[in-house]
C-alpha cells in the first residue's frame, strides 16, 4: 500500500513536470515580452518572470480553464508581479543599478551608450504619459504579441474598442516622442 502511494505521488509530479515544461516553454517568451514593455529594464524583467513562472508552478493545481484561459491566467500573473514592483519601487525611491548595469554591460562606445539610454529616457518618458490601461495594452500588444482579439477578451471590451485605444495610445506617443526631438 505504502508503495502504491509512493508510486502515485511521483507520477503525479512527473505530470505536474510536464505540464511546467510546456507552459514554460510555451509562454516565457510572451511573459518576458510583455513585462520588459513594462519595466525597460532586462535585469529586472529577468527576476520578475522568474517570479511569475515560480507562481505559476506554485499555483498550477488552482488553475481552472472553466475561468479564464490559461494565457489570460499567466499574464495576469505577470501583470500583478509588475504592479507590485512598481509598488515596492514606491516605497523605496533609488536609483536603479540594473539600468546603469544594463548600458554599461553591452560592449559599446560612450557615444553608442549615450544615444542608447537617450533614447530609452525618451521612450521610457513617453510611456508613462500613458494612463495605466493604455499602457497594459500597449504591453499585451507589442510586448506579449496578443492580438486585439485576445486583449478583448481579456479586458472584456469589443475587440474595436482596443483597436481605437490602441490608435489613440500610439498617436499620443508618437507626438510625445517628436515634442522631444
Amino acid at each position: 500500500m505504502q508503495q502504491t502511494f509512493a508510486t502515485n505521488v511521483l507520477k503525479k509530479e512527473k505530470v505536474k513536470e510536464e505540464e511546467f515544461t510546456y507552459i514554460f516553454e510555451g509562454y516565457y517568451k510572451r511573459v518576458y515580452n510583455y513585462i520588459y514593455y513594462r519595466v525597460n529594464c532586462s535585469y529586472t524583467t529577468e527576476d520578475l518572470t522568474s517570479q511569475v513562472f515560480e507562481k505559476v508552478l506554485l499555483k498550477i493545481d488552482s488553475y481552472s480553464e472553466s475561468k479564464a484561459p490559461l494565457e489570460v491566467w499567466i499574464i495576469t500573473i505577470a501583470k500583478n508581479a509588475v504592479n507590485d514592483y512598481f509598488r515596492g519601487l514606491k516605497k523605496h525611491k533609488f536609483f536603479s543599478l540594473d539600468t546603469i548595469m544594463e548600458l554599461v554591460g553591452r560592449e559599446k562606445n560612450p557615444e553608442d551608450i549615450l544615444l542608447i539610454a537617450e533614447t530609452n529616457d525618451n521612450l521610457s518618458q513617453a510611456l508613462n504619459t500613458l494612463n495605466k490601461r493604455e499602457r497594459h495594452i500597449v504591453a499585451l500588444k507589442f510586448g506579449a504579441n496578443f492580438k486585439n482579439k485576445d486583449i478583448a477578451e481579456m479586458l472584456q471590451v469589443t475587440e474595436s474598442n482596443v483597436g481605437v485605444i490602441l490608435y489613440r495610445t500610439m498617436k499620443k506617443l508618437k507626438n510625445e516622442l517628436e515634442g522631444e526631438w
